[in-house]
């Protein structure tokens, strides 16, 4: 009698399991179906594109794509719509850059170059001097002053190609980028040309922020094309006398107010557990910032529309935060997490989405293991919307400090194929994106978002 009992007992549970996972799977359902059907976020996005342009922090566009989302949000029925100050860095790039290398006496190469962001200009007259290949920080440091100082080093990190992890490779080469001026500059290097960091070979130069050290000069430092590196290392393998001119005329300027800009709808039964889900607005200034990062924000901002439009009313508190200054500082995320501190708020989870506008693959999770388990058991609710991969690791820039107050953290991981053919480089404009490919992410993050709003981690 005790093992009938039993028997009764499991199966009552696992009917009730059953009937929950139906009822999620409709209400799944019922979010895609909104987003697929009447979606707006491809034409927020084409807004923030054609209308507003690139939004360097700082920057004029900056500060309208701030008042335009805030409507945005405003239109998709947030309960509230509010901005949160942070001051930022206001680094310009000034005219376009000068590159170029000398070679056989006379001839010149010209080079399809841009300046780091947050790099230094180069002056008026620019800077000219041999150039010194490099493939790794232990090569710089064997060759050291002896053979690196008066001279521009060239850093040729390619991003390894057997990667079918693209954000690995771009881990791994980007320390170039990151770290490579100052370090060069340590042994006496004038100036720096960064291999751009990019999945395939183009014109395209890549921009993107570097980090100077204190303890050495400020020096100029472009990036260009893959194309263009790949001729330059083979020029330099015949081991004949380069020379490369470089003219930059970017500068630091003082510190200017800006915001993050936040949406909220209340939650029913628990308002004071809060959920986040964002990107960030801000771009480089090369082009449009369509799929890094304005998918992200439009995305966010769909979910809100998409809640509000079929009534659902969530049991905690969700927040579409567009998040100022991801790419040169990251001052909008500790102005967040400051906050959050000072409130004393209970963060909950946060989902970022900067990882482009492409066909949706997984979702990475950094949380203690019995909330990812309890979001594991959830991936069978994804698998024909295209999610199928939930894996421990990385989440976001921009909630990354959130962990200090003890968040779960999570990102959207669409596939990343072609994402670094246009990211930070002038290549990255609104008809990059497809509106199947965006709404298709915006339906799985608004699934995500409700599973956890529903049933908590």
């Amino acid at each position: 009698m005790k093992a009938i009992s039993t028997i009764f007992f499991f199966l009552f549970c696992a009917g009730i399991t059953a009937f929950g996972q139906a009822t999620d799977s409709a209400m799944i359902r019922k979010i895609a179906n909104e987003i697929l059907q009447h979606g707006n976020a491809y034409e927020n996005l084409r807004y923030l594109c054609k209308k507003i342009g690139p939004r360097l922090s700082g920057s004029e566009n900056a500060q309208k794509a701030v008042l335009a989302t805030a409507d945005m949000l405003r239109k998709a029925g947030a309960d509230t719509v509010y901005l949160q100050p942070c001051m930022v860095p206001h680094w310009v790039r000034g005219a376009k850059e000068t590159a170029y290398i000398r070679f056989d006496g006379e001839n010149v190469h010209n080079l399809h170059a841009c300046a780091l962001g947050n790099s230094v200009g180069s002056g008026k007259a620019g800077i000219s001097a041999g150039v010194i290949e490099v493939r790794s920080f232990d090569e710089l440091n064997r060759l050291g002053e002896a053979v690196i100082k008066g001279k521009i080093v060239f850093f040729n990190f390619e991003m390894n190609p057997t990667y079918i992890r693209t954000f690995r490779a771009y881990g791994e080469s980007g320390i170039a980028r990151r770290n490579g001026p100052a370090q060069a500059a340590r042994y006496g290097a004038i100036g720096v040309m960064i291999r751009s960091l990019a999945s395939n070979a183009d014109d395209y130069p890549h921009t993107g922020g570097t980090q100077y050290n204190d303890s050495f000069p400020k020096i100029p430092a472009i990036a260009i094309s893959t194309n263009d590196a790949i001729w330059l290392s083979a020029e330099l393998a015949k081991k004949k006398p380069i020379d490369a001119y470089i003219k930059t005329n970017c500068e630091m300027l003082p510190d200017e107010p800006s915001f993050n800009v936040i949406g909220e709808i209340k939650g029913s039964r628990l308002p004071g557990e809060i959920i986040t889900v964002g990107g960030h607005l801000d771009s480089w200034d090369l082009a449009e910032g369509a799929q890094d990062d304005g998918a992200g924000c439009v995305q966010a901002i769909e979910i809100i529309r998409a809640y509000s439009s079929l009534k659902i009313r969530p049991v905690r508190t969700i927040r579409a935060v567009m998040f100022m200054n991801e790419e040169n500082g990251g001052k909008g995320a500790q102005a967040y997490l400051d906050e959050a501190v000072k409130k004393k708020e209970n963060h909950l989870f946060a989902l970022e989405s900067d990882a482009g506008g492409f066909t949706p693959r997984g979702i990475s999770l950094d949380m203690k293991e019995p909330q990812r388990n309890k979001i594991m058991g959830w991936k069978n609710l994804f698998y024909e919307y295209g999610v199928y991969e939930f894996t421990s690791g990385g989440s976001g820039s921009d909630i990354g400090p959130l962990k200090k107050v003890g968040t779960a953290l999570a990102g959207f991981s669409p596939d990343s194929q072609r994402y670094f053919d246009v990211h930070h480089a002038g290549s990255d404009v609104f008809e990059t994106v497809s509106k199947r490919e965006l709404h298709l992410g915006a339906a799985n993050m608004a699934a995500l978002i409700w599973l956890v709003s529903e049933y908590g981690l």
